[in-house]
């Protein structure tokens, strides 16, 4: 999947470039030639939805902190594990992306398997 388009970046660089944050991800389904390319939509559409998996888990550990605030310790220490776990999925996607694969994350590459192909 490294064809090179006019604009001069690989659909593997668009993908990886994806996972950067929410709005190159956006932008790659916006634009020409990438939103025509079901391997760079693909991995835009798998980078939000992780995004937005990512924040509602963070959001809901925070309640959990603010509902019982005898766990802080507890939460914060699965708060950071979470968050390194999270943290090396992404790596190893924006890699793998890079690299030309396409690795479904359970769930959320369902989903952004369904809408690439739309």
């Amino acid at each position: 999947m490294s064809d090179s388009n006019p604009s001069g970046l690989s659909d593997n660089a668009a993908a990886g470039i994806a996972y950067i944050t929410l709005i190159p991800a956006i932008v790659f389904l916006i634009i020409e030639p990438f939103k025509k390319s079901s391997y760079v939509r693909f991995h835009a559409w798998q980078s939000i939805f992780f995004f937005v998996a990512w924040a509602v888990i963070d959001i809901l550990i925070g309640l959990v902190q603010n509902i019982v605030p005898s766990v802080v310790f507890l939460t914060l220490t699965v708060l950071q594990l979470v968050a390194l776990a999270i943290f090396l999925v992404w790596i190893f996607v924006f890699v793998s992306a890079f690299g030309g694969k396409r690795i479904k994350l359970p769930i959320i590459g369902g989903m952004a398997e369904k809408q690439a192909n739309r």
